[in-house]
């Protein structure tokens, strides 16, 4: 079994409840953790026995630019694209920071964890 992580991705999307997100849009850190069984992929050395996290990246990117309301929403779509296309994931954690977010307060950000795993 091995972990794949990829951190602190940054994109600039329009997400939250109020119409002045949806507008303005904010910066969101984003980070996955993908458990996989690797041990094809360490003996053959070939791309096509891995999780490809070039496509990971992609899909997230992807999900990422569709408005949302909630974080919820935003990580539940993500993990159920990523199950969806890689058969190999065994268990997948995205946590989705919002920098500087709205809430009458001085703070770096605001954040959710989800997880899922294979069924």
């Amino acid at each position: 079994m091995g972990i794949i992580q990829i951190e602190k991705m940054e994109f600039y999307a329009y997400h939250g409840h109020f119409e002045e997100e949806q507008v303005i849009g904010s910066h969101f850190l984003v980070d996955v953790s993908l458990e996989t069984d690797c041990s094809k992929a360490a003996q053959s050395d070939n791309l096509k026995d891995a999780l490809d996290y070039q496509k990971v990246y992609r899909l997230i990117k992807s999900e990422m630019n569709v408005k949302s309301h909630l974080l919820e929403h935003i990580c539940k779509r993500i993990l159920d694209r990523l199950f969806n296309e890689f058969d190999i994931l065994d268990i997948a954690t995205i946590k989705i920071r919002k920098l500087n977010p709205s809430m009458g307060g001085k703070m770096d950000n605001v954040s959710l964890t989800m997880t899922k795993m294979k069924k």
